[in-house]
């Protein structure tokens, strides 16, 4: 990547302010970013689901974020530390200054995790690209197999703060308990407890099948389009609040089975929705499915 632009990436991209976020400021069309590939402001981070298709072929300039290796901790079940963070922002060339735009497979489930997880890290200044990886695809758009190099940054991270955006176990059993709304965002089949994993997908261990007590059933995909972009606000509204009775004011709590599809949802409620209340159990499924005595509940929403 060069510097031959020099651009204000904050500023609201066109094609995306039409849709009518609350937050268009946060999502960049294909053709804002195709426009923005040599924009020394900007550093471009591919996060997927299938960790070696980075180096199959990626937008010029992207970086990759490995969801697993780069924002997890290696031993305990949890994000790494401030020093991890700050030490992988300064790899990748990346300061308080810089625009981070996100993008993967998946329909960006695991770009709107690394978005999140940033957000935990108190990095805002960040974006997603509307449509992801399948969008720039299908319009066939350039990929290349270079990886880039940046010169190191000197950033320096603030300490994690998880208390607005992420919620655990015991904060959800009392949500739960509460009658506060609870959003699970996995497949109708795994809400009701037919599946205890996604469809095509092997059983990753789960005891039980099912969803937590009270939980709305919203999958995720019903957010996008069939190319992987956001549906519009209206269409949104029409979902959550209209069909499932959400309010702005709401305490809500999304999940899903490892908090990667319910990233997606709490992006959409957060950003584009405008919703102030909203956190993403990380633990989801995958913890609740297996903890002892968390009471659940089985088939369709009541």
């Amino acid at each position: 990547m060069g510097a031959t632009v020099t651009s204000n990436a904050s500023a609201i991209d066109p094609g995306i302010a039409g849709k009518g976020y609350v937050h268009p400021e946060v999502l960049v069309s294909t053709d804002w970013l195709a426009e923005h590939l040599d924009d020394p402001s900007i550093r471009i981070v591919e996060s997927d689901e299938d960790v070696l298709l980075y180096d199959t072929g990626h937008i010029p300039g992207a970086q990759k974020v490995d969801w697993h290796q780069d924002l997890n901790d290696p031993v305990l079940r949890d994000y790494g530390s401030s020093e991890q963070f700050e030490k992988l922002l300064r790899d990748k060339g990346i300061s308080e200054n810089t625009t981070v735009v996100f993008y993967g497979d998946k329909n960006n489930w695991w770009a709107a995790y690394a978005f999140w997880v940033f957000q935990l890290f108190g990095f805002t200044n960040a974006k997603l690209l509307d449509g992801g990886r399948i969008k720039w695809e299908q319009e066939h758009r350039p990929f290349n197999t270079e990886v880039p190099r940046f010169q190191k940054s000197s950033y320096k991270a603030p300490k994690r703060s998880d208390e607005k955006i992420r919620a655990f176990f015991k904060q959800v059993r009392e949500h739960s308990d509460a009658g506060k709304p609870l959003i699970d965002v996995r497949s109708p089949e795994e809400y009701t407890g037919q599946r205890t994993h996604m469809p095509d997908y092997p059983q990753e261990g789960t005891l039980r099948g099912g969803h937590i007590k009270g939980a709305r059933s919203v999958p995720w995909a019903r957010a996008a389009n069939p190319d992987g972009s956001f549906k519009d606000a209206a269409s949104l509204r029409a979902i959550y609040e209209q069909e499932k009775g959400l309010e702005k004011g709401d305490d809500i709590v999304a999940y899903c089975r490892i908090g990667e599809r319910s990233s997606h949802t709490w992006f959409v409620l957060t950003y584009l929705l405008g919703y102030d209340r909203v956190r993403n159990y990380d633990g989801s499924w995958t913890e609740w499915g297996n903890a002892v005595r968390a009471p659940i509940e089985k088939g369709a929403e009541k």
